[in-house]
């Protein structure tokens, strides 16, 4: 199918086949598109978990009201953006400049740039909005590669993130905005016809 029927053809599965796995070769083109997501300054503030440990599951399905696409998905791909940023932008252009302290030296101006931006930002509470924005793109990017796979998901903001994280271990500079289970939609699944609002109705052109 063309990438707009199958985005047609996705929907929020609320129960996966228990029986079927994504395959590891699936899995990683998924992985690749969450990795070559555009984001603010190319900063990429997140980091993910990929969950396939059946009790971990369980247990962030009990603090996710229960919702059985958790438990029953292959796979459990958890959204955490980063607030630790000047570490971050520092990790970023050390990555870019290869180490190279004259490569880096050519990068000033968008460097000064970004340290502006930075600066703007100094505290964790005052990161998180940003960079969980910059997470949902990543999950938007995972989305349309699961439904290019023909692969199930459900994007999920419904469960405790404080207690999603203290199950991961997640470090104090991450916090848990949004999840992604994957999988194959279960036999009892019985999907809603797609509702959208028209073209006219979403979009304005502005001439």
């Amino acid at each position: 199918m063309s990438f707009l029927a199958n985005l047609n053809w996705r929907y929020a599965t609320k129960k996966f086949d228990t029986t079927k796995k994504v395959s590891d070769t699936d899995l990683d083109k998924i992985i690749e598109a969450i990795r070559l997501t555009p984001t603010s300054f190319g900063l990429q503030p997140y980091h993910f978990y990929i969950v396939t440990n059946q009790e971990i599951k369980d247990k962030i399905q009990a603090v996710a009201w229960n919702q059985p696409q958790v438990g029953t998905s292959s796979h459990l791909l958890v959204f955490a953006a980063r607030t630790d940023l000047a570490t971050n932008k520092e990790e970023f252009f050390s990555l870019i400049s290869g180490g190279n302290p004259e490569v880096r030296a050519m990068l000033k101006g968008y460097e000064d740039m970004v340290d502006g931006f930075v600066a703007g930002k100094p505290t964790p509470e005052s990161v998180l909005p940003w960079s969980a924005k910059q997470a949902y793109i990543a999950q938007g990017f995972a989305l349309a590669a699961a439904a290019e796979l023909q692969i199930d998901s459900c994007a999920m903001e419904g469960f405790d993130p404080t207690a999603v994280g203290e199950i991961l271990g997640l470090p104090e500079s991450q916090k848990a905005v949004v999840m992604l289970p994957i999988g194959y939609r279960d036999v009892s699944e019985n999907p809603r016809p797609k509702v959208r609002f028209t073209k006219e109705e979403l979009f304005t052109e502005v001439k």
